[in-house]
């Protein structure tokens, strides 16, 4: 059992159909048929959403996205519109809200690794691949790989787990072309990214994105692949601190773990395996997590949270 502690009432805005209510962000559509993607504060964790917010959440990863659409607009363009938002919006939803493309969008998760750890270590440990995907012996958790993979999976419903699959899987749902182009694509983004966050300080361990199709022709080859929804944020990435990188242990992460280790602690009182949602979160848990998403903020972009 999982899913939503308390699943928000999204809000009525005149002129706007709210479409979905996902873990953090809530997806409206104009009368021009584009879309609003509004970013919440909302935190999850073990598949749960936290009936506790993080203060300013929402708005750091629609900033830091914005940072890294520009630092990879060469590459592949975004799905963002603009970051004028309609007049009647609610104020809150500055600087969390962006329009964007309606897209055709590709069920796939598309995952890039530069570092083992998280489910490709404990496939690794068992079999010696990821994604069906042969790796050297000797690897241990944060153990740097040879080069960057594409491990995709597939994109599950709130409060299930997304599923690895392999290479051969995502062609044979998508077709080989389309696959080939989310490989190259995710792998290229995960390289600039990976570059840029380590001349920072930062390991980019691994992250995923999602892609559409700008238009509904069944062509895919004539349509433009797009990067949408948020991208290299700590909530679809593992930071962790280039200081302190140590391989054979658990890194620490610029992202949720305050959460995830006093959920599992004592003192929260919860049973993740049991049927109970979780409990609210302390303040200075959700103190230090705010502080660490500031932080990444902060020493990737290099400017000051505000």
């Amino acid at each position: 059992m999982s899913g939503f502690v308390e699943k928000p009432e999204p809000i009525q805005v005149p002129g706007l159909v709210h479409l979905h209510t996902g873990k953090v962000r809530e997806l409206y559509q104009d009368e021009a048929g584009d879309l609003l993607m509004v970013a919440s504060d909302r935190i999850s964790a073990f598949d749960w959403v936290l009936p506790t917010e993080i203060p300013d959440k929402g708005r750091i990863l629609t900033q830091l996205s914005l940072w890294w659409f520009d630092q990879l607009a060469d590459l592949v363009p975004s799905h963002v519109l603009s970051t004028e938002l309609p007049a009647n919006v609610p104020a809150d939803w500055q600087g969390r809200a962006l329009v964007c493309k309606s897209l055709r969008m590709i069920p796939v998760e598309c995952v890039a690794r530069g570092y083992l750890t998280g489910s490709g270590l404990a496939e690794y440990e068992e079999s010696r691949t990821v994604c069906g995907l042969a790796l050297p012996e000797g690897l241990v958790d944060g153990s740097e790989l040879p080069a960057p993979i594409f491990t995709p999976a597939t994109k599950a419903a709130v409060g299930e787990h997304d599923e690895n699959v392999s290479y051969e899987e995502v062609a044979r749902q998508v077709g080989a072309d389309t696959a080939a182009r989310l490989r190259q694509a995710t792998l290229a983004v995960y390289s600039r990214a990976r570059d840029i966050a380590r001349d920072r300080g930062i390991i980019l361990a691994d992250t995923k994105f999602e892609f559409g199709f700008e238009n509904d022709n069944d062509d895919n080859d004539d349509n433009n692949l797009v990067l949408a929804d948020e991208v290299l944020t700590p909530d679809s990435s593992r930071f962790w601190p280039a200081g302190t990188w140590q391989p054979g242990r658990a890194q620490p992460s610029y992202d949720k773990q305050f959460v995830r280790d006093w959920l599992t602690s004592p003192e929260s009182g919860w049973d993740r395996r049991g049927e109970q949602p979780p409990p609210p979160l302390p303040q200075q848990v959700v103190d230090a997590t705010r502080a660490k998403y500031v932080e990444a903020y902060e020493r990737l972009t290099g400017s000051t949270w505000s």
